[in-house]
């Protein structure tokens, strides 16, 4: 979410506190019973800690099939790798207690922890380990969404396994060496493998598991006490309507929670939600934003913490007239984001023409907005540029086509942007734009239809041609990080044949598709640099994508929500997420 994409719908569902933040901060520091600064911890019977979660229900259990921060968001309690990302986003191991890298950089070597088990006292093993990214790499899974090429596609033979030429890779680039040691083999010496090898495609499942249920295996979690997974929880109850019931992993090998359980429930919108929250029906809560000012008030539960997301629109261009720059840039340039972010979301969003956002490793503070625009938009020289669009199109504002902005539902603040977004359009550029409203989950099947795939690799003319017209013409998401390096908004969103890139960009008959290869070698040549020139390439790759409206960014995101005052210790990451590991510090004070 998330094609693989680490997608969201809006505002993050908030398993807050800033990754800057002292521990301290996310609890109420003054809460009555405090031992050497921290609250007193509430009897057994209190620590159950209960987390809105926007959407009517998870896309997916299974950590090779999900794509979305939701999915990742739940799965995320019960399942691990063998690396993780920490609070600051550095790698660190996980299921492994170390890990070597050959003098070539082609060869990763990991040592395991002792005694591994699976949450139902399987043991778990090097074996598990090459079976689960195997797994993954498989067509049947990879066929599903795309997403296990975006994150292990640089393992050596991936590409043959993904296609079946070969039955597996254990053996070839996947070695067990003992039941506590494997090795990965990748193909090309990179910066990021083991950025890529933290996202959920790698995390271990439990062969007997999914061998007895078969493709249904996430729906028996719950069986035997919780089965399947590794993590610091294990699932008590899922119903697909109302939400996921945790209790502890008794076999966990990191620390031991003092939680008792964890409940996510499931929200159709940001209103009940905190409807919910304001009943204390739950303890965390995302905030619409007619009631900002309210949440605001309330000092001791109220978070705006910095978020490595960017919500955008976007636009096939192999969709007509999509196809046509002078068009996309007058459509970006009709809009004025600083409205959006001040009249819609309070200043809650920082209003944006990036890709890379802010608080990334490769950020360009110098980028411009196509046209070198402010970020509130060009009217004047958008309606110029939509003249001269038209007229190449053999189009006029009377004449042109019909299209539709399709969006997820569940979040009364962006249809207010978008309504307000498309009456922009038809203020400055005098077209009517139609909108669609569908389940966040439908939108993701609808985005991965829309993506143009090539049988031979190479995108022919004839491959490219039976694409147009199909899938979405003009849609919304979002991207929250994957992990810290610009390749996670660049290459894997735009490249050649990446399964994120449902806009089509490089692979459509446009005037400037060749200009927009360059830029797809270009990445390819950042993916592959070890020097100093690297983050230079992508800047110079993310200016030429926002000049061709790749993406219409539309703002950054803050996570902003309220959490209870007696939950005490959450420090997640920039993602959003929480850390397994962290899970041991987070309780419920007494109060």
């Amino acid at each position: 979410m998330r094609s693989g994409k680490k997608f969201t719908i809006g505002f993050l569902p908030t398993l807050l506190c800033l990754v800057a933040m002292l521990v301290s901060a996310c609890g109420s520091s003054t809460t009555p019973g405090t031992t050497s600064g921290k609250p007193t911890a509430a009897p057994k019977s209190q620590q159950t800690y209960r987390i809105g979660l926007l959407g009517s229900d998870i896309a997916t259990f299974d950590p090779g099939v999900a794509t979305d921060s939701q999915s990742i968001t739940a799965l995320d309690l019960v399942f691990t790798g063998l690396v993780q990302l920490n609070d600051q986003l550095q790698v660190e191991p996980q299921l492994a207690s170390s890990y070597d890298i050959s003098a070539d950089g082609l060869t990763y070597t990991f040592h395991l922890r002792p005694n591994l088990h699976f949450s139902d006292g399987t043991a778990l093993t090097a074996t598990d380990v090459a079976y689960s990214i195997d797994r993954a790499l498989s067509p049947a899974i990879s066929s599903l969404n795309g997403v296990t090429q975006v994150y292990l596609g640089l393992i050596k033979d991936s590409s043959k396994r993904l296609k079946g030429t070969i039955s597996t890779l254990i053996g070839d680039s996947l070695n067990v060496i003992d039941p506590n040691t494997i090795s990965i083999t990748v193909s090309t010496k990179t910066a990021y493998f083991l950025e890529a090898l933290t996202y959920p495609t790698a995390y271990v499942v439990e062969k007997s598991v999914i061998d007895k249920w078969g493709t249904k295996w996430t729906d028996h979690l719950s069986d035997n006490g919780g089965d399947g997974g590794d993590g610091p929880f294990k699932v008590l109850s899922y119903s697909h309507t109302t939400g996921i019931d945790y209790v502890p992993n008794t076999y966990y090998y990191g620390t031991p929670q003092t939680l008792q359980a964890v409940d996510l429930v499931f929200y159709k919108t940001t209103d009940s939600m905190y409807e919910a929250y304001q009943a204390n029906q739950i303890d965390n809560t995302a905030i619409p934003s007619a009631d900002d000012q309210a949440a605001e008030a309330k000092t001791k539960e109220f978070h705006k913490d910095p978020q490595l997301a960017i919500f955008y629109l976007t636009m096939n261009f192999l969709a007509k007239p999509f196809d046509n720059i002078d068009i996309r840039q007058a459509f970006s340039l009709a809009v004025n984001k600083d409205v959006i972010a001040k009249n819609i979301y309070n200043n809650l969003v920082t209003p944006t023409c990036h890709i890379v956002p802010q608080g990334m490793p490769g950020y360009d503070a110098s980028l411009t907005c196509p046209g070198g625009a402010p970020t509130k938009g060009d009217p004047t020289k958008a309606q110029s540029l939509f003249s001269q669009g038209l007229a190449a199109e053999g189009l006029t504002a009377a004449t042109f086509p019909s299209v539709t902005l399709t969006y997820p539902s569940g979040d009364p603040d962006l249809a207010n942007a978008i309504t307000t977004i498309v009456g922009m359009w038809k203020s400055v550029l005098g077209v009517t734009i139609n909108t669609h409203v569908e389940d966040f989950n439908q939108l993701l099947t609808d985005v991965n239809a829309t993506v143009c795939n090539s049988k031979s690799g190479n995108f022919t003319t004839a491959e490219v041609q039976s694409c147009v017209g199909k899938g979405l013409q003009m849609w919304y998401l979002g991207w929250i990080a994957d992990y810290p390096d610009p390749q996670d908004w660049t290459t894997l969103q735009f490249d050649k044949g990446a399964p994120n890139n449902a806009w089509n960009y490089g692979q459509n008959f446009s005037s400037d598709a060749t200009a927009q290869q360059a830029v797809q070698t270009k990445l390819e040549q950042a993916d592959s640099d070890q020097g100093s020139d690297r983050l230079s390439l992508y800047n110079q790759a993310e200016q030429q994508l926002t000049n061709d409206v790749a993406w219409l960014p539309l703002y950054q995101s803050d996570a902003v929500g309220l959490i209870k005052s007696y939950v005490y210790g959450e420090v997640p990451n920039a993602q959003g997420l929480t850390p397994p590991n962290d899970w041991a510090n987070i309780y419920i004070a007494t109060h």
